[in-house]
């Protein structure tokens, strides 16, 4: 369904997410119109594990080896200067990808099943509030989606913290289920 271009929720650790194709223009274009919100900002992306780095991203720092190893899988979204092979429209040209793993059964299995890199904006119209039921996903897009994994609740409360690790040091863009303090012995 994702490989033909199609958009489905799904569950993280945290919010419902949006998964779409990363190498399929139409699909991250459906992924803007979807959430009504102008492509000007970059979408993240899932994977399954750190061997799909290559490819996605130019370089891996050993400080971002070091927050990898310690916070992922989980929410913790890590912004890379991105492959030039990416779309421009998934890095909306800032040449920058968030990457994030998610210890979520459903969202691994999700992006276990597609084999490739998908989106992972979380499920809401721009705006609006995040979703995190299947049933909050339902009533604002349902009629813009596939399909909805539903996976129930979530934790909800934060979004994944937002780590800069493309340059010399670290730099945190949103604290979120990640604490600065917890982040602090890695930046």
């Amino acid at each position: 369904m994702i490989l033909d271009g199609r958009v489905v929720a799904f569950p993280t650790e945290t919010f419902y997410g949006l998964g779409a194709d990363a190498l399929n223009k139409k699909a991250l274009k459906k992924i803007f119109q979807v959430k009504g919100r102008e492509e000007k900002k970059a979408l993240p992306l899932l994977i399954a594990d750190r061997t799909w780095l290559p490819g996605l991203v130019e370089k891996i720092s050993p400080r971002a080896e070091g927050l990898m190893k310690r916070f992922w899988p989980g929410p913790l979204t890590l912004v890379f200067e991105a492959s030039r092979h990416l779309p421009r429209l998934l890095t909306a040209n800032t040449g920058k990808v968030g990457i994030r793993i998610s210890s979520h059964p459903i969202a691994q299995a999700l992006v276990q099943a597609v084999g490739r890199a998908i989106t992972a904006t979380i499920a809401n119209r721009y705006g609006h509030p995040s979703a995190s039921s299947p049933s909050e996903v339902f009533q604002a897009m349902a009629q813009d989606l596939e399909a909805i994994l539903d996976g129930g609740k979530t934790k909800g409360k934060l979004a994944s913290t937002v780590v800069d690790v493309s340059g010399a040091s670290p730099k945190i863009i949103r604290q979120g289920a990640i604490s600065r303090l917890e982040l602090t012995p890695f930046l």
